[in-house]
């Protein structure tokens, strides 16, 4: 999250970049302290990306129905 701030990351870009940590985490050849690093950055855009997904389901929140009005919206496995 270096080019951008927080608020500015997509949650693509996020996830293109915790994609990126894991690989190099997974590699196994990471010096320790570089590896808490990131760990760190890692958890840091895991978060970004569960807010992000969380505020895109308080707006999905309600629909629209076919009179026009508003109902909450379920998704299938919420039955």
């Amino acid at each position: 999250m270096t080019e951008k701030n927080e608020k500015e990351i997509t949650f693509e870009e996020a996830m293109e970049q915790l994609e990126a940590i894991v690989e190099k985490l997974e590699e196994g050849d990471v010096p320790l302290e570089k590896a808490i690093s990131y760990y760190q950055e890692g958890m840091k855009l895991s978060k970004l990306c569960s807010d992000k997904l969380s505020n895109v389901q308080e707006k999905m929140v309600q629909i629209m129905n076919e009179q026009g009005e508003l109902e909450p919206f379920e998704l299938q496995g919420d039955n």
